[in-house]
């Protein structure tokens, strides 16, 4: 990937999005069903678009919505819907549109206490909260949010009563539905005014933030933080968790300071990508360039994403933490010092993590779940305990409560960031410096994600691959140990392909929304063995695409 010279600069008025005409787009225009970028589509978590691209407007999230009503009514689900939404200029429109549905089917609705900002994880919270030890009258929930896409973008998520992302099988069940209702007009929706469903008799208030940092000590060390004093900075990004961190410092006796508590739809207080645009991502050099600055003032630095279900760690000692780093970390710490989680749980990762990961796991005696990219294929392993740690390497992770019951069963920002706190605060050493140490016993590894270009044949080609269609038997010089494109923890297709061999290996996927497909690759050679692993995983792709053309 090429970066943009202006990557890591402050954004300009130029790099803005007119917001009123972001919002006119979402009611005025209307979109084309027979147009596949147009439809409804849900990706590994929700559907995704922008108004201007009609791709996200006014019908989209009215068929959206009715079609989780008739999938809450053919599964039995008739207990409380609790909806949250994040900072996106999109998000107050979307969940007017999806209230009007939702009060119109007779929906119980639960939006939060002074329409405040919530968090993905504090849905995930009180939907688990709220089902603990009920069989009957479950609640699930909606969550609006395209997570840390650019200001531009909406996004719209269901998470079922296990309080995770939906399964592959319900959103495939709410998006045909979703698609039949753009394709006649919206006839079918039922609908009432946004006055009317705030006021309906189903619709109430609840106090997410309260519940969800008065939670917190649960699953967080509260004290150790506390006792140790340590300075500790905030960056929410202009996220749904803006105003939940004072409150935690508050409660807890934190030495914490929010660097920027500024809410704006255009986020014009970010630094640019790597790509030029604005996009709230935690994990990016580029987009944290301002809390890296500001690195020497703090013991820890922590930010989150739009809907806070993503992490970002800055250390003193090495910056910001690459989110493979920081997972390592995490899984090292947390079962050496939770002495009441059972000695049977497991780690659980996405294929595309690093395996520094199992490295780490192996030697720690605890049992490898490697699952195909996306949370929700973690939700079952959380909601019975038997996965004590989930991650993925784009930043996403959870784990279990001190006393080793589920916290979420959706990715958690929050925990992952006051976690750092915690190990800095129990080792008298940052997770950079803990990562150092871990690389010292399991050697250093190099990781990166890079796109390749494909066509809508070859991407189909690679996601339906089988591992006799890869002719290679070395790679980058070692034999190639494992072909997999089934992921071992779960026997779940991963849509496409992971070679290994001893010295690193790289995993192939196609992009849901463009004409490339990517590249996960590692070493544990160096930089120059990362390169040639690089370059044969595309050519290994290549003459996969022809034989399996071939055999078609």
């Amino acid at each position: 990937m090429s970066t943009n010279p202006a990557a890591g600069r402050p954004a300009t008025p130029s790099d803005l999005v007119n917001v009123p005409r972001l919002v006119t787009a979402y009611y005025a225009e209307r979109p084309d069903a027979s147009i596949p970028e147009q439809r409804v589509s849900f990706g590994t978590s929700g559907h995704r678009g922008s108004s201007l691209d009609h791709a996200f407007n006014e019908w989209h999230i009215l068929a959206i919505t009715q079609a989780i009503c008739l999938y809450r009514r053919q599964a039995g689900i008739d207990g409380p819907l609790f909806i949250g939404a994040d900072t996106h200029a999109l998000a107050e429109p979307a969940f007017a549109s999806a209230l009007e549905v939702l009060a119109a089917n007779g929906v119980q609705i639960v939006i939060s206490k002074g329409r405040e900002y919530t968090p993905t994880p504090a849905v995930s919270l009180a939907i688990l909260n709220y089902n603990r030890g009920r069989k009957t009258g479950l609640a699930d929930g909606i969550v609006i949010t395209p997570s840390h896409n650019p200001p531009p973008d909406g996004g719209f998520k269901y998470n079922p009563p296990n309080g995770g992302p939906a399964s592959s099988q319900t959103t495939s069940f709410v998006q045909t539905k979703a698609n039949e209702f753009l394709a006649k007009g919206l006839a079918g929706v039922q609908r009432i005014l946004f006055e009317k469903a705030l006021r309906a008799p189903g619709t109430r208030e609840h106090d997410f933030l309260a519940e969800y940092v008065g939670d917190l000590a649960n699953v967080i060390d509260m004290d150790v933080v506390r006792s140790a004093g340590l300075k500790l900075g905030v960056d929410p990004l202009g996220g749904a968790g803006v105003h939940y961190w004072e409150p935690i410092a508050e409660r807890y006796g934190l030495n914490l300071t929010v660097v920027n508590n500024a809410v704006d739809p255009t986020f014009r207080f970010m630094t640019l990508d790597w790509d030029g645009k604005i996009r709230m991502d935690p994990s990016s050099p580029y987009a944290m360039r301002r809390l890296i600055g500001l690195k020497e003032k703090f013991d820890i630095a922590v930010a989150c994403d739009t809907d806070h279900d993503r992490h970002g760690v800055v250390t003193n000692s090495a910056g910001l933490l690459p989110p493979n780093h920081y997972l390592s970390v995490c899984i090292h710490y947390l079962f050496a010092n939770r002495p009441k989680w059972r000695k049977d749980i497991a780690v659980g990762k996405t294929v595309v993590s690093s395996s520094m990961i199992d490295r780490v796991a192996e030697k720690l005696g605890r049992r490898l779940y490697e699952v195909p990219v996306g949370f929700k294929w973690f939700v079952d392993g959380l909601l019975a305990g038997s996965l004590g740690f989930t991650g993925e390497e784009s930043a996403g992770a959870s784990f279990l409560r001190l006393d080793g019951t589920v916290w979420t069963t959706d990715k958690d920002g929050l925990i992952a960031a006051l976690l750092a706190a915690e190990i800095t605060a129990r080792a008298g050493r940052d997770p950079g410096e803990i990562y150092r140490s871990l690389t010292e016993e399991f050697g250093e590894p190099v990781y990166e994600r890079i796109d390749a270009p494909a066509t809508a044949q070859q991407k189909a080609a690679l996601e339906s691959l089988s591992p006799e269609h890869i002719r290679a038997t070395t790679l980058a010089g070692d034999k190639i140990a494992k072909i997999l494109t089934k992921a071992p923890g779960d026997g779940n297709a991963i849509g496409g392909v992971k070679v290994i061999a001893e010295g690193g290996w790289f995993a192939a996927r196609p992009s849901g929304t463009e004409e490339i497909y990517k590249i996960y690759a590692e070493s544990f050679r160096g930089g120059e063995h990362l390169e040639r692993i690089e370059a044969e995983a595309q050519a290994i792709v290549t003459k996969a695409f022809e034989t399996a053309s071939a055999a078609a």
